[in-house]
């Protein structure tokens, strides 16, 4: 039975937010039905949009699916079948998905705890809880979220800068036109300073895992971004070349 696991006790709140804005959507991972069901209505009861799915590999092609930002936060259970949710956290982090994670889990040892974290979690609940501090951490979450992404919004790097929020980029104060996935790779790799990216990293990330075209792409592509933003693109300063591996940025 979910009471076994929850407390079913509610309360209520408005259903938008401060300012007149819906509240942010919830992704909740968990394999056991009445424990589902029970979350979802304890989270719309308090405003929220909820999605769920009972496996780890549903879950991972919901938030690759979904456009950016759809999901403000996974509640994300460890036990699940096949795909455990240990795995969830480490491969969503490996992309460079941040969206925040709240685990809940049956684990209660210390190790449990801080393994989950160390794999990716930002949060960590253990069963039974009640639904009052179920909710009262997703919204410390999200406003931790909303706060980091506030300070996010322009990427900054020597004479280059990206205005998140619009989708802009400027060299020198000068603003530089680039295509959608110029853009995109510009942004994984100012996201990511001094990490090295191969080419099969930088397609699955920009292009998905289902690309079947050339891997040289990605090479076209870098040599299209130097040619707008290096002041020499034979001698890049931003676009390194790591040779055997494949790119990092600064």
């Amino acid at each position: 039975m979910a009471s076994a696991v929850v407390e079913t006790t509610f309360w209520g709140v408005d259903l938008v937010g401060e300012n007149g804005d819906m509240q942010p959507s919830l992704l909740v991972v968990e394999d056991d039905e009445s424990i589902r069901e029970t979350i979802r209505e304890a989270l719309e009861l308090e405003g929220f949009s909820v999605e769920a799915c009972s496996n780890g590999r549903d879950a991972l092609q919901m938030l690759q699916r979904a456009s950016e930002g759809q999901f403000s936060l996974v509640v994300l259970d460890l036990m699940l079948p096949g795909l455990g949710g240990l795995d969830v956290c480490r491969q969503l982090r490996q992309h460079s998905n941040q969206t925040p994670i709240l685990v809940v889990s049956a684990r209660d040892t210390e190790t449990d705890r801080v393994l989950g974290l160390e794999v990716g979690a930002d949060d960590y609940l253990v069963k039974p809880f009640g639904m009052r501090e179920l909710v009262a951490r997703c919204r410390a979450l999200l406003r931790r979220s909303s706060s980091q992404t506030s300070r996010a919004k322009v990427l900054e790097h020597a004479n280059l800068c990206i205005y998140q929020d619009e989708c802009r980029v400027t060299r020198d104060g000068v603003e530089v036109n680039l295509s959608p996935k110029e853009y995109r790779l510009l942004e994984l790799f100012m996201q990511n300073p001094r990490r090295v990216w191969s080419r099969d990293q930088l397609l699955e990330q920009l292009w998905g895992i289902d690309y079947i075209g050339d891997s040289k792409t990605v090479d076209v592509h870098i040599r299209w971004l130097r040619e707008k933003l290096e002041a020499s693109p034979s001698a890049p300063v931003h676009l390194i070349t790591v040779r055997g591996f494949g790119y990092r940025f600064g």
